[in-house]
């Protein structure tokens, strides 16, 4: 059988790309330690030039020739779409960190930013190496890459009273956020998709199971 989660880029590229995707670990580790409003004071500005750069990509070709010099064997070929003029992975991220961070409690947004995170990385390698079997729109292999290592971000991931539900849950919106990953291709961008399906899918369960438990963690700033 041919490999499924063939991606636009080169294998070896894609490793590069996730690489330096990880470092993006450094936003749900710095939130815990600061405020929604300092952390927001942070992504804001940082969003914003994010998206400035991107978009002036477009339209100003210097800026554009430097852009692509630096960046451009990682991209995919919908984020160099001048016609289309999407935005590149990098800005989704700092995009959605920005949007989780002000609708998201903050525990749920460190469990579902950190899936996004390794579990997209995962998903992303393992289907393009090992993909075989098509699951939805991409490869089972993917698809299960992404679950197995969301379920070791749930299990060590911050907890508000560290209860056998909590857990139970977080399995459960990792499995949407699976799937939200998995469905995502073509028409959205996962980096928004993933955290948003788990964050808020933590949140309807919570709500139903755990309805009066104090979403607000142990030791860490409000």
């Amino acid at each position: 059988m041919t490999q499924i989660d063939q991606g636009t880029i080169q294998y070896r590229d894609e490793v590069v790309r996730k690489t330096i995707h990880l470092f993006s670990l450094s936003i749900p580790i710095l939130y815990f330690y600061l405020t929604k409003q300092q952390a927001l004071y942070i992504l804001f500005p940082l969003t914003l030039l994010s998206i400035v750069l991107d978009v002036g990509r477009y339209f100003y070709p210097k800026l554009g020739s430097v852009f692509y010099f630096i960046f451009g064997f990682m991209l995919r070929k919908h984020e160099m779409d001048h016609k289309k003029r999407n935005l590149n992975g990098a800005t989704y991220v700092l995009v959605s960190a920005l949007i989780c961070v002000l609708i998201l409690p903050k525990v749920f947004f460190l469990t579902a930013f950190s899936v996004l995170i390794l579990s997209d990385s995962s998903a992303a390698l393992i289907g393009r190496k090992f993909g075989k079997h098509k699951f939805l729109f991409k490869s089972l292999e993917g698809t299960l890459a992404f679950f197995v290592s969301a379920c070791l971000v749930v299990l060590f991931a911050p907890k508000v009273a560290h209860l056998q539900a909590e857990y139970i849950i977080g399995f459960v919106a990792v499995a949407v956020g699976a799937i939200a990953e998995n469905i995502s291709y073509g028409w959205a961008d996962d980096n928004l998709t993933i955290p948003l399906s788990i964050g808020l899918m933590m949140w309807i369960l919570y709500a139903i199971f755990l309805p009066h438990l104090n979403l607000l963690l142990p030791n860490a700033p409000v």
